[in-house]
């Protein structure tokens, strides 16, 4: 008994690492890989490094998608599009009644 005492906190240490911080990372990194597969053609986004336009095309062979801007057309990874600032960007807004 003495033995598992000795290793109780230690694994009790492992179990709070696990589910406060790598389960949690695990199930964002699933997310961000289902919206980047769900991306369409006409969606709004804004990348990681905070460029906003549309999605113009997408390919599926190495993963990217080339997006409209103002001023021209560029491709980007689909990983390089921020999931948290388009959905912020897409969601209806609610209008303040006066």
């Amino acid at each position: 008994m003495e033995g598992i005492s000795g290793f109780l906190p230690i694994i009790a240490m492992f179990a709070v690492v696990y589910f406060f911080m790598i389960a949690p990372q695990m199930k964002r990194a699933k997310k961000e890989k289902v919206f980047a597969a769900e991306l369409k053609r006409g969606d709004r986004v804004i990348t990681k490094s905070g460029l906003h336009g549309k999605v113009a095309e997408l390919n599926d062979k190495d993963n990217s998608c080339v997006i409209e801007t103002m001023s021209g057309k560029l491709k980007f990874d689909r990983s390089a599009i921020s999931m948290e600032m388009s959905s912020a960007l897409n969601k209806p807004t609610v209008a303040l009644k006066k």
